[in-house]
């Protein structure tokens, strides 16, 4: 009998990690159902969609309040579903806000619950550990600190290593694509993958690019997006603003490929951020929110920093702009030191040499799957 999984990745770095989970089971189990929440990454590895993630990709409390009522309905949806197909097991990846509320649903139902990714307990609210304890069957976690948190808690953790360090070694050693840049300084661009980042963030982004090309005249730009849809909505706005640099470009897919032949680059809180770090690309982060999401995450937040180099490092290897600090005036100056031998571009490269160690190499893919198969 086909075994059937629910998998459920409602952001596009989830997806990816999720697709890479699949590809390795299919290769012991080739016959298995997988089926449930993702993007393109999922899909190409032949997951059935129920929802994708450009719907599902979400941040702010604001914003989520507005999309209430449709993330009820995907809830309810993938609940009946679970009734009628009946899942040998479920892999949620990371997207806690969905993910926990649906791992609840489906411990009632009997499914086992494997869960990829934690929430950032360690960062917001670790009285969650009991609940999770309770819900999730066992916890993949991506990061070697996080498995001392649960202790006592009666969850099996396994740390598995993070999936970006062997991805990115391996993109590392891929030949180099042929990008549009318009001159040899080059700076990559990327204002995140949700279409709230790039509508309050990509005109701050643009303006300091601008500035940027007031000291670097041959400065060339790309910008990377992670789909055509998101591409779209990049060029609408590069149309709607006065303030960009005159060499700028757009491309659909190639982040990595724009991160690695980058001398500098600016980058929207996330994945990315540890991406750019991996790669070896001297960044800072920027970031920009609603008024009332930023104060919320200001009282409820219980660590110094947002960026996960930052966060895995314990201190600041790389520049944090955040909410009014992302300025077009300070990116840019702050861009600017990262372009030119400086002290600061030299103590950033040390601490990606120091975050590579503290990540370690293990395949986590192949380690997810494999206790999935267990």
């Amino acid at each position: 009998m086909k075994k059937s999984i629910l998998v459920v990745a409602g952001e596009i770095s989830g997806d990816l990690h999720a697709a890479g989970v699949v590809r390795e089971f299919k290769k012991k189990s080739p016959e298995t159902d997988f089926w449930g929440i993702g993007g393109d990454h999922l899909a190409a590895e032949g997951v059935e969609l129920l929802q994708h993630t450009d719907r599902m990709g979400v941040m702010g409390i604001i914003e989520v309040l507005k999309q209430y009522s449709f993330f009820k309905a995907v809830l309810k949806q993938i609940c009946e579903e679970v009734d009628r197909r009946k899942p040998d097991a479920a892999l949620l990846v990371d997207y806690p806000g969905f993910n926990l509320r649906l791992a609840a649903e489906l411990k009632k139902r009997g499914v086992k619950v494997y869960y990829y990714i934690s929430p950032k307990v360690w960062a917001w609210n670790k009285k969650r550990i009991p609940k999770m304890a309770k819900i999730i069957d066992r916890l993949m976690v991506i990061f070697p600190f996080e498995v001392d948190l649960f202790k006592g808690s009666g969850l099996q953790v396994d740390f598995v290593g993070n999936p970006l360090v062997e991805q990115i070694d391996a993109f590392l050693e891929t030949d180099w694509e042929e990008l549009p840049w318009q001159s040899d300084r080059l700076v990559a661009l990327l204002p995140g993958s949700r279409k709230q980042e790039i509508e309050r963030i990509l005109p701050t982004i643009l303006s300091a690019a601008r500035l940027l090309e007031g000291r670097f005249p041959d400065a060339s730009f790309i910008i990377a997006s992670p789909n055509d849809r998101i591409k779209k909505l990049v060029e609408e706005k590069i149309f709607q603003c006065l303030e960009k640099p005159a060499r700028l470009d757009v491309v659909c897919g190639g982040a990595r490929e724009v991160m690695r032949q980058a001398q500098a680059a600016i980058v929207t809180s996330g994945t990315a951020t540890l991406e750019t770090a991996l790669i070896g690309t001297p960044h800072i982060l920027v970031y920009k929110t609603s008024a009332f999401t930023y104060w919320f995450a200001r009282t409820v937040v219980k660590i110094k920093h947002i960026g996960l180099v930052n966060i895995i490092a314990r201190r600041t290897v790389c520049p944090e702009l955040i909410q009014n600090d992302a300025s077009p005036e300070r990116m840019a100056a702050e861009v600017g030191k990262l372009m030119v031998s400086s002290p600061e571009k030299e103590t950033m490269l040390k601490g990606y040499a120091e975050l590579r160690k503290l990540l370690g190499s293990r395949a986590a893919a192949q380690h997810v799957a494999r206790i999935l198969m267990d």
